[in-house]
């Protein structure tokens, strides 16, 4: 499709928002960071908060030379070339942008990294990206030794959760920092130098200084986000400096007038998903704003200390979040009272979730849209226009959409169709995977596999979703990758995955099984997620296991899904 369509949405941008984005100010991330860190010296740029009330923080001017440290260790410490990927496996914490932050002035591709990811999941990874620099939890050090051999990883750098929090008389120390070294697990002898992150940044500081990031520009490489796929292989979605620089000014431009450099926001949402680190970590850096950061939100009370202590101006989270918190006692009595607005993704916001949060805290949730592949805001609610429940607002300034059919021919306002993207946010491929990569984008456009509907306002909703994809706590789980490994345990001889609903995670993974003939042991529901559990992060582990005979199919052999979903709306529906 080259022809031009139709920007109906553009009404609702009014006179705050421009159609159009100007060139990004910044050639490339690393310029922003530089500039940004220079600008706001003075100002508290991240402050990690931890259930016990100790916390740390770091200054804009700290961070800048953290990472000026950090980006000399890559280069001169580890030999790395301009281009090479650096894996970062961490929760939110003050390491993570010192870590980030120093890849892009040195000049490498970041490859963010679950820190929850098993062993396999970890070697694919980094295997697929060449990753040769990880920097990883010392919580999850155990992992190392089953993951290094089978990998190119050169160097590792641990970083722990209370890293470059201030030191601090001795009984809180023998409280909380002694009792957590001792605490975590050794690390083998993994055949490559292993360092804290204090002592790679005191390398830093003695090497020379990295200075041919200048040289970067917005087409170069900066990220490789891993994405699911319909073939349950992980693939790397490539997202240039130029990707990432237009999506923060696409997200400001939708927050006009209501971002600022002395807001406060609430970084819930790990940094590693593409959603937090665009809008909470890049968006808010550039601001001149302040991040707290919360290791874990998981259970809720975790938040607590962080939205009683500091004047939270914002808050990003999914559906599970938000009704989390509002099931708090705290919450409900102390609602956060220097609230602008939150920002809801990852899944469906649900209506009662957001009525609900309207009444508690007088603010309103805004829902948007957005996936790996646009890094990742596609549309979003305008903030001084009236709520509208269910829907994922307009498109972004510079983007374009459109709805098509199974003809890839465009429907009419109001008609379901596959939701197609184009704009200057959209990923350059999938890194190694032409195949896949010509399936997405095809003319500049990128078909994102959500079948919505706009009406004749430009206003978007979601209908469903044309893959099979679960979305557990805004988390993406596709069925193939589960399949695959439920088929490596010798007692199942088939097996089927589907989504169901669930009112803490908003969907739950269900696998369907079949028994092996040929094995005699039998297969049990205990076994099949004890296996899950070893291969698969937990939010894909099935949550029900139900053993069938049989499982249906096409005349052609292929298992049918959509018949067992039948059976499970069926289900949920009578137990309603």
């Amino acid at each position: 499709m080259t022809q031009e369509f139709p920007r109906p949405w553009t009404a609702a941008y009014g006179a705050e928002i421009a159609p159009e984005l100007t060139p990004p100010a910044h050639a490339s991330i690393a310029h922003l960071i530089a500039a940004s860190s220079a600008a706001h010296a003075k100002r508290r740029a991240f402050t990690c908060v931890v259930p016990n009330g100790m916390n740390g923080s770091l200054s804009y001017a700290k961070v800048g030379a953290m990472s000026d440290a950090f980006a000399s260790f890559l280069r001169h410490h580890c030999k790395l070339a301009l281009g090479a990927r650096v894996a970062v496996q961490l929760p939110n914490g003050l390491a993570y942008p010192v870590a980030v932050f120093g890849a892009f002035k040195a000049g490498c591709v970041l490859v963010n990294t679950n820190p929850l990811y098993t062993p396999d999941e970890m070697i694919h990874q980094f295997r697929d990206s060449g990753a040769e620099v990880l920097v990883i939890s010392d919580m999850f050090a155990d992992k190392l030794a089953e993951v290094i051999p089978q990998t190119a990883i050169r160097h590792v750098v641990l970083a722990g959760v209370p890293e470059f929090f201030p030191r601090v008389p001795e009984l809180v120390v023998r409280g909380v920092q002694k009792v957590w070294t001792k605490s975590l697990p050794p690390v083998p002898d993994l055949g490559v130098p292993v360092l804290r992150i204090r002592q790679a940044l005191k390398l830093g500081r003695g090497l020379p200084e990295v200075t041919d990031w200048d040289r970067l520009g917005p087409d170069d490489l900066a990220l490789l986000q891993y994405t699911g796929g319909t073939t349950g292989v992980a693939k790397g979605a490539m997202l240039t400096h130029g990707n990432i620089l237009a999506n923060i000014d696409q997200v400001k431009a939708m927050g006009a007038r209501y971002m600022t450099g002395d807001d406060v926001i609430l970084t819930a949402l790990p940094l590693y998903h593409i959603f937090a680190f665009t809008a909470n970590l890049m968006v808010f850096f550039d601001l001149g704003a302040r991040n707290i950061l919360v290791p874990s939100p998981r259970p809720v009370q975790n938040i607590q200390r962080a939205l009683e202590n500091y004047p939270v101006t914002w808050i990003t989270g999914v559906n599970t979040l938000f009704n989390g918190l509002m099931n708090e006692e705290w919450f409900n009595a102390y609602p956060p009272k220097h609230l602008k607005a939150a920002i809801a993704g990852g899944t469906a916001l649900h209506e009662a979730v957001a009525a609900r949060w309207q009444t508690i805290t007088g603010t309103r949730i805004a829902e948007g849209y957005g996936l790996t592949e646009t890094a990742p805001l596609v549309s979003f609610n305008p903030l001084d226009q009236d709520v509208r429940v269910g829907s994922i607002g307009v498109p972004a300034p510079g983007t374009d959409v459109v709805l098509v059919d199974d003809q890839a021919e465009a429907v009419a306002h109001g008609q379901p169709g596959e939701l197609l993207v184009r704009g200057p946010q959209v990923m350059r491929g999938y890194w190694n995977r032409p195949d896949e990569t010509e399936k997405t984008l095809q003319n500049g456009w990128c078909f994102t596999g959500d079948v919505a509907v706009m009406d004749d306002d430009g206003f978007l909703r979601i209908v469903d979703r044309k893959k099979d994809m679960v979305l557990v706590s805004g988390f993406n789980v596709y069925p193939n990758e589960v399949e695959d490994c439920l088929s490596k345990l010798d007692t199942v001889l088939e097996a089927a995955v589907i989504g169901v609903p669930d009112k803490g995670t908003g969907e739950a993974v269900r696998a369907y099984v079949v028994q092996n003939p040929d094995v005699a042991k039998t297969v049990t529901k205990e076994d099949v997620i004890a296996h899950c559990r070893k291969h698969l992060a937990a939010y894909k582990v099935p949550r029900s296991v139900i053993i069938r005979d049989e499982l249906p199919k096409s005349p052609i052999g292929k298992i049918l899904r959509k018949d067992l979903k039948s059976e499970t709306r069926a289900e949920f529906e009578k137990g309603a």
